[in-house]
């Protein structure tokens, strides 16, 4: 006999059929006990003799064959999809025993030590929420990947060992075995990779990939992360906002039809009214807050292309430095950097950035410029931009794009406090991966092997 799922025993009615999953209660009434089978697809009620229940217990993984019966009317539970039916079982496979559980499947997560579910993520994703939440992000991947196909993008994907160049943020930075003593970096975005797409005659990229950032910890920050990257060739700044909209609207109204998106088309401020009037360029535009199902979208446009780094005596770009600026002029640039704006826009959501973008420089001296403004020598400039400059000179088509990211998206569908929430396996605060005991030591032969010395703070 075929198993099936929970949720289609309601198609069987009057027939036999057999059920696979975990225990997830087990009430003993005397003659006769009741176990609520879960799966994937939900729940259902069991009905077991004594004899056929034997000692099962929680969470333990069972297999069990018998008849799908209508409830009585009296018995039937309204908050269960499979309320009107129960299994009257005729046999009973125990395929693993489960010891008892750190904590309480049932159990409300806050109620649970965030570190202990962190550390047992596997039981925690049993709970029929986090389950729900990753459901939800797979759904709202599939709709964009769709969408974008639809609207003529390519998906291609570039790689993950890189060139630690100076964009941001810290790199993550991978030892070359092969090569003694130089690094690959893992990408904090495929910032270059894309714009070298658009050199290459693609026009409209796309995909969802992994990036990589050794940031200082935040709430909504992990090490690693999922966003939508896309770029497009001879367009401009409205043309990205508008498919944006139109991106993200359609995506509601399918996946989660019972959020209310507050304005259409999405509000916009200029970074300078956002500041002035939210004191935040993130600005939480929301009317009634304390209502999880409004959506606030809204565009914050015309970034300064520099900010002051008085740390470092240096102006660094706000965005990126291949963010293209609102002139042409490369000396202008140079002289006033503090009046220079940018064709840099973010897209805010409830309070939350959620993605930001920009149309790209693609004249070879206007990026030049731009690293010399930040304070880059001509020879640094060539070591480690070298290669986007001289695939400038070979034909490149004005372009732009954005990034939005795919995690903090849905832990505002979700509405969940964290997106840790929404990410399979994440990380604690400070980098940790409870569950796997990882970062953790490499044996000295691997060491050896990179040709790598390592100095061990002092206890």
């Amino acid at each position: 006999m075929q198993r099936i799922l929970s949720i289609n025993t309601t198609q069987h009615i009057g027939e036999q059929v057999k059920l696979c999953g975990w225990v997830n209660t087990r009430r003993d009434h005397g003659g006769i006990i009741f176990v609520d089978l879960r799966d994937i697809s939900g729940i259902v009620q069991v009905v077991l003799k004594p004899e056929i229940a034997k000692d099962v217990r929680p969470e333990w993984v069972i297999c069990v064959e018998g008849l799908v019966k209508e409830r009585p009317e009296r018995m039937v539970n309204p908050k269960l999809a499979t309320g009107k039916i129960e299994i009257e079982a005729k046999n009973l496979a125990v395929l693993s025993e489960a010891k008892t559980l750190p904590f309480e499947i049932g159990k409300p997560k806050e109620e649970v030590n965030e570190e202990l579910r962190m550390k047992y993520r596997y039981l925690d994703l049993r709970r029929e929420k986090m389950r729900n939440n990753l459901i939800l992000r797979q759904k709202s991947i599939s709709f964009v990947r769709n969408f974008l196909i639809k609207e003529g993008f390519i998906e291609v994907e570039t790689p993950i060992l890189t060139k630690s160049t100076p964009e941001g943020a810290r790199d993550y930075i991978v030892p070359s075995r092969n090569q003694a003593g130089k690094f690959y970096a893992l990408p904090q975005s495929p910032q270059q990779y894309k714009q070298l797409l658009m050199v290459a005659g693609l026009e409209k990229y796309f995909q969802i990939p992994r990036c990589f950032r050794d940031e200082d910890p935040r709430g909504d920050r992990q090490p690693e992360f999922t966003q939508l990257d896309l770029e497009m060739s001879f367009v401009e700044q409205e043309d990205i906002l508008n498919l944006i909209e139109r991106l993200y609207m359609e995506m509601i109204r399918e996946i989660a039809p019972e959020k209310k998106i507050m304005q259409s088309p999405f509000q916009r401020l200029t970074h300078k009214e956002a500041m002035e009037r939210y004191n935040s360029d993130k600005p939480d535009l929301r009317k009634d807050r304390s209502d999880p199902n409004e959506l606030a979208f809204g565009w914050v446009v015309d970034f300064p292309m520099f900010e002051w780094k008085k740390e470092e005596n240096r102006w660094d770009a706000t965005h990126h430095p291949f963010t293209r600026p609102q002139t042409d002029d490369i000396e202008e640039v140079k002289k006033n950097p503090d009046k220079i704006l940018a064709y840099q826009y973010d897209l805010v959501l409830n309070g939350y950035e959620i993605g930001g973008g920009s149309l790209r420089i693609y004249r070879p001296e206007m990026l030049e410029a731009i690293f010399e403004v930040m304070g880059h020598k001509k020879k640094e400039i060539r070591e480690k931009f070298g290669h986007m400059l001289e695939a400038f000179e070979y034909g490149v088509p004005p372009h732009g794009g954005i990034a939005p990211g795919i995690d903090r998206f849905i832990m505002i569908l979700a509405n969940e406090p964290s997106i840790r929430e929404v990410i399979a396996f994440p990380k604690t605060g400070d980098g940790r991966d409870l569950m796997m005991d990882s970062p953790a030591d490499v044996r000295p032969e691997q060491l050896k092997e990179l040709h790598i010395k390592v100095d061990k703070p002092k206890k």
